[in-house]
């Protein structure tokens, strides 16, 4: 089976999107980890499937597939790349482009070479995650490699544990994200956020990506980490976060509203894979 395919990336954070519409696309997980193997297949954090849709009210369904062939719920860098993608393509002409993913509806606006995404509603309720604790809290304090260790969590539509450190360069990053996304609290396993607050409207982050490992950037950490920073009132309503592939703009009035995220996302190259 010959595939067509775009290789994209949202600040570094690089997928392989294919067009599943005009296209018979049927993948196993074998053949997602070989297409995502940066040693032997084309090498990708996540890779994209375009569909189309099953709700009447999206244009275009959403898949998200991980590195190690496992199927997610929401990608936000992946969102403004998937936009991009069926413009470049044709799919599509509209600028406001609603989409469904396991999680829900989400709208990509386009503006020139940014995606505006409505990321929907954060949702603190710990079931949601979902996170084995007995009642909601602001911070949870779990057991990791034999220290205690102070988490919040939130759903972005996937589930997301955030640390706040003083220095984001000197954390141990794999060690303390892969015992924390692998957690037994955490039965379907977590996204984990590193963030170093600077100040109101700035934050540093780096994110370990279930089943991913670390990436250049996280869309999805980035909503989450600022949403756990205003809802302890650490951070104003419109935040710059900075990750390692580069800058998003995160922007949430508060607890029952909506969340937008802004950032570039690039066409790479476009080629073929055969994935038999």
């Amino acid at each position: 089976m010959v595939i067509q395919f775009t290789k994209m990336h949202g600040l570094g954070n690089d997928f392989v999107v294919i067009d599943a519409i005009s296209q018979s696309i049927n993948l196993s997980a074998e053949q997602i980890r070989k297409i995502a193997d940066r040693h032997f297949g084309v090498g990708c954090d996540q890779l994209l499937l375009v569909e189309k849709p099953t709700n009447p009210l999206a244009e275009f369904r959403y898949r998200i597939f991980n590195a190690d062939g496992g199927e997610v719920e929401q990608c936000g860098n992946g969102a403004r790349c998937f936009a991009l993608f069926v413009r470049a393509q044709g799919l599509t002409s509209n600028s406001i482009i609603p989409v469904e993913t396991a999680s829900g509806i989400i709208q990509l606006q386009v503006e020139e070479d940014l995606v505006t995404v409505d990321m929907g509603i954060p949702n603190f309720q710990p079931q949601s995650l979902p996170f084995i604790t007995e009642t909601r809290e602001q911070t949870y304090t779990l057991l990791v490699n034999g220290a205690e260790c102070t988490i919040s969590a939130v759903s972005m539509g996937n589930p997301h544990a955030v640390l706040t450190v003083s220095d984001i360069e000197n954390v141990d990053v794999p060690g303390i994200g892969s015992a924390i996304e692998n957690h037994q609290q955490f039965p379907q396993r977590v996204n984990v956020g590193f963030m170093q607050i600077v100040n109101r409207q700035h934050i540093r982050l780096r994110v370990f990506e279930r089943g991913a490992a670390e990436t250049l950037a996280c869309g999805t950490g980035a909503c989450a980490a600022v949403a756990i920073g205003q809802m302890r009132g650490e951070l104003d309503e419109e935040v710059s976060v900075q990750l390692p592939g580069g800058s998003l703009t995160i922007r949430w009035q508060g607890e029952g509203q909506n969340l937008l995220m802004t950032g570039p996302a690039t066409t790479v190259f476009q080629g073929q894979i055969n994935c038999d």
